[in-house]
């Protein structure tokens, strides 16, 4: 899309239209996809979407827009898709990565151990939600009554924080990571040596192709736009 602006100011919302700040451009304030007004919960928000407008060039690219995204996609997809976006991120709680282990090599055991059992005994002490987990990839059956106790702490999330977790659930194959992460139990870090154990071992063996390595760079890039996300809402 040719850039079709020269101004772009954030603003307080009118009186009447709710709290948070709107983005202009030109004067005229900046909608999502679905048409909804694009408003920023915290100044500091609105002043980096403000501040991705302000860097395009000739023509507008989404791809390095990364705060603009999200926010349409918190207000678009989780506000207006609630429920589905809670049963899609509380679904990954009866397959959670963190739930199947390997039994060799030892050295993969010990990852593994050192870096998702300490999440697992988080989410059972602070919720007490205890998933079951088992060697192997073979599928197991997490009590309903653990998976629903996930659903209603998923469902506690304001909609900038729930795409946010959904968005770290997906890319790391665990809700029970993407809660630690959000609960502040693991830093961005962290989140990236748990979600990587079972590549990081691989690559430490087989070496890395170039399909996985670009695969990672997304997988990487992604949660570090959502560190600085939550950083400004």
């Amino acid at each position: 899309m040719k850039r079709f602006y020269k101004a772009v100011t954030s603003v307080p919302a009118d009186t009447g239209e709710g709290e948070g700040f709107g983005i202009a451009l030109d004067g005229r304030l900046v909608k999502t996809p679905l048409k909804q007004p694009l408003r920023a919960p915290t100044k500091a928000l609105a002043q980096a979407i403000q501040g991705e407008w302000e860097a395009q060039g000739d023509k507008i690219d989404l791809a390095t827009m990364p705060m603009t995204q999200f926010l349409n996609s918190a207000i678009d997809r989780v506000g207006m898709r609630r429920q589905p976006v809670i049963d899609e991120v509380s679904a990954y709680g009866a397959t959670d990565l963190l739930c199947y282990r390997a039994d060799a090599p030892d050295t993969l055991v010990a990852l593994q151990e050192q870096h998702w059992t300490p999440p697992l005994e988080w989410l059972d002490r602070t919720h007490g939600i205890r998933l079951a987990t088992t060697i192997g990839v073979s599928p197991i059956s997490q009590k309903p009554d653990a998976l629903a106790a996930l659903r209603a702490v998923v469902a506690s999330f304001d909609d900038m924080r729930l795409m946010a977790l959904h968005n770290a659930t997906t890319v790391t194959g665990s809700v029970v990571l993407a809660l630690s992460y959000l609960a502040g139990v693991l830093d961005h870090a962290d989140l990236w040596a748990a979600a990587m154990v079972d590549e990081d071992f691989q690559i430490s063996r087989w070496g890395e192709d170039a399909e996985a390595k670009k695969r990672r760079d997304l997988v990487h890039a992604e949660l570090t736009d959502l560190d600085r996300w939550l950083s400004l809402i």
